[in-house]
């Protein structure tokens, strides 16, 4: 379980984060969304024990998170960031060495070592870029090689910061299917975003931060189509819920599932 309960963040006396009390565990995918200066990066600086707050707690398997060195160590073989730029996270000229360096700290042998490599590069769909080095990838490819570099580690929980900026419409649906695939698998993501239309599609539950405090909580749903409120944290609706909200259209969860309904109700209208 990872959660926070009433937890306060502070920076020099000014508190960015102002008494959370969210659960990361109910959902497999979640998102978290507000506008710049919210407290989303702060949020995940304090989830994966970078920060610790001053006041509450994060709550790692039931019980306030240990800050000691074997603590933390344990939290993130289970917890893991993928920050929005993945050269902050790629140290090597080769990708097999990169996403395996985790896992050569540790200690794992040299064979689940490789096990595991292969896995991760196939579920983020890296095989083909495999062998190339790093320095040639488009953003994206690295994008995907940085997720694999947490993927190999099992974590349980993985932290994706903005994981579709500066990608093309068809590098964010890839990334979309990557999220839907990690999940699939029995964990948990959570995606700190300003793509609200992927939020809406992708996501099981939402938490609406506005200038540190919890605003909104539910599922996309419920939570966009409070118009109101969704302007208020700084936000504009999905395109989806626009439809739905300002021509009474049906409130459809997916692009593909919104054309299916328009072209079942255009043949029921010609029968």
């Amino acid at each position: 379980m990872l959660a926070t309960e009433g937890l306060w963040f502070s920076y020099q006396d000014a508190p960015t984060l102002k008494g959370l009390t969210l659960d990361f565990s109910r959902y497999p995918v979640t998102g978290l969304v507000g506008a710049n200066g919210c407290g989303k990066s702060t949020l995940f600086m304090n989830l994966s024990g970078i920060l610790r707050p001053q006041q509450g707690a994060v709550m790692w398997q039931g019980k306030p998170l240990d800050y000691s060195k074997r603590g933390l160590l344990a939290l993130r073989q289970q917890v893991t960031t993928v920050f929005q730029d993945p050269d902050q996270q790629i140290f090597y000229t080769d990708i097999d060495s990169d996403i395996a360096f985790a896992l050569r700290n540790i200690g794992v042998p040299e064979a689940e070592i490789a096990r595991r490599v292969d896995d991760a590069l196939t579920l983020v769909d890296a095989q083909a870029f495999r062998h190339q080095p790093i320095q040639s990838l488009s953003h994206g490819q690295k994008k995907r090689v940085a997720i694999a570099g947490a993927l190999v580690l099992q974590a349980r929980y993985l932290l994706l910061d903005e994981p579709t900026a500066g990608l093309d419409p068809a590098g964010r649906a890839q990334m979309a299917a990557i999220i839907g695939r990690i999940a699939a698998q029995g964990n948990h993501v959570v995606i700190s975003s300003h793509d609200i239309d992927l939020i809406y599609e992708i996501c099981d539950a939402v938490y609406v931060l506005r200038r540190g405090e919890l605003l909104a909580q539910g599922t996309p749903g419920d939570v966009f189509t409070r118009k109101a409120q969704i302007e208020e944290a700084g936000l504009t609706q999905p395109w989806l819920v626009k439809l739905h909200t300002e021509l009474g259209m049906p409130l459809c969860k997916s692009e593909a599932e919104f054309y299916a309904r328009m072209r079942a109700q255009q043949v029921k209208e010609a029968s």
